[in-house]
């Protein structure tokens, strides 16, 4: 890594931020012996609590600012979620490494004793409760397994949603189960149902992190060291899916890669959803092909015969 003997993170400063900073600081120190300094930087999507996802104009609310301090020359690099990450980069910019991904899947929690899943009722909630969450992926798919749930908005990092599910309105929340287990969060009293992807698809890349450098830093190459290729090919499916659909992160789009004897299987549910968010359809395929962008185009061709043309054209 030339003469380098440290390098700055840039990251946000939640705690799930923070912790996944760490990891990847860890990593390079292990890699590469260097010294780490985390740099915070306040996002959109952190400054704006009371906006529902959907409600908020443009793209990458969570990582401009980061982008801008990386292209700035504050930070050497920085560190996403990268189902928050959007598929077109800022010229001058690269994603330069996909670590290994962990659980990608959508966990439900809900007050102590609300749970009772079945075949007929996969979510398992009493009729008329209301789940929290302001995410449309999760809204049209809730809505699409239980028309009678009643949905909230839901914003705030992941200890501060856990705790409007015990003080608020919420009978329960839907989460990341990535999010959930890195922080190790302590879930007395609650209820958790880790949701099959039969059941929920995830977020495109949802469970997995993202190193992104400048385009012409020598950087680059060398966190390639990091990528687990695995993942990155999984995440690659996902994440040409949805710029195939043309989304960002208000796209109801939930879809899954998994490889399978050298295959990829690529699993997808593209939502259609009123704007007083109280129904929902749902339109569901899957594609196995050898490669990534083949699965992603098979996906892309078989939700534009299965959704409306409103939502796909």
């Amino acid at each position: 890594m030339s003469a380098r003997s440290s390098l700055r993170i840039g990251t946000r400063g939640s705690d799930l931020a923070l912790w996944q900073a760490r990891r990847i600081a860890d990593l390079l120190r292990s890699e590469f012996g260097l010294d780490i300094e985390l740099v915070v930087v306040k996002t959109k999507g952190d400054r704006i609590q009371n906006v529902s996802f959907h409600k908020m104009e443009g793209k990458g609310f969570f990582t401009k600012e980061l982008q801008e301090a990386l292209l700035r020359g504050r930070v050497d690099l920085v560190v996403h979620s990268l189902k928050d990450l959007p598929v077109d980069h800022p010229e001058g910019l690269m994603l330069a490494a996909i670590p290994e991904r962990t659980d990608p899947a959508d966990v439900l929690l809900a007050r102590g004793g609300l749970l009772a899943p079945s075949a007929s009722s996969p979510l398992g909630l009493p009729p008329g409760s209301v789940l929290g969450t302001s995410s449309l992926r999760r809204a049209a798919q809730a809505l699409a397994l239980d028309p009678e749930l009643s949905i909230k908005p839901l914003r705030g990092n992941v200890p501060t949603r856990v705790g409007k599910l015990r003080e608020g309105p919420y009978d329960a929340i839907m989460l990341a189960a990535a999010g959930i287990d890195r922080l190790d969060l302590d879930l007395d009293g609650v209820d958790r149902l880790d949701l099959a992807p039969e059941v929920v698809l995830p977020a495109p890349g949802q469970g997995a992190l993202a190193i992104e450098c400048r385009a012409d830093d020598d950087l680059a190459d060398r966190l390639d060291a990091l990528t687990d290729q695995d993942s990155a090919r999984c995440v690659i499916a996902e994440r040409s899916l949805l710029k195939r659909l043309g989304g960002g992160c208000h796209l109801p789009l939930g879809c899954l890669a998994t490889q399978e004897d050298g295959a990829v299987r690529l699993q997808a549910a593209l939502g259609e959803i009123d704007a007083a968010i109280t129904k929902a359809r749902l339109s569901r395929v899957a594609a196995v092909a050898p490669d990534p962008e083949v699965a992603s185009q098979a996906c892309f061709e078989a939700l534009r015969m299965a959704a409306p043309k409103s939502v796909v054209r």
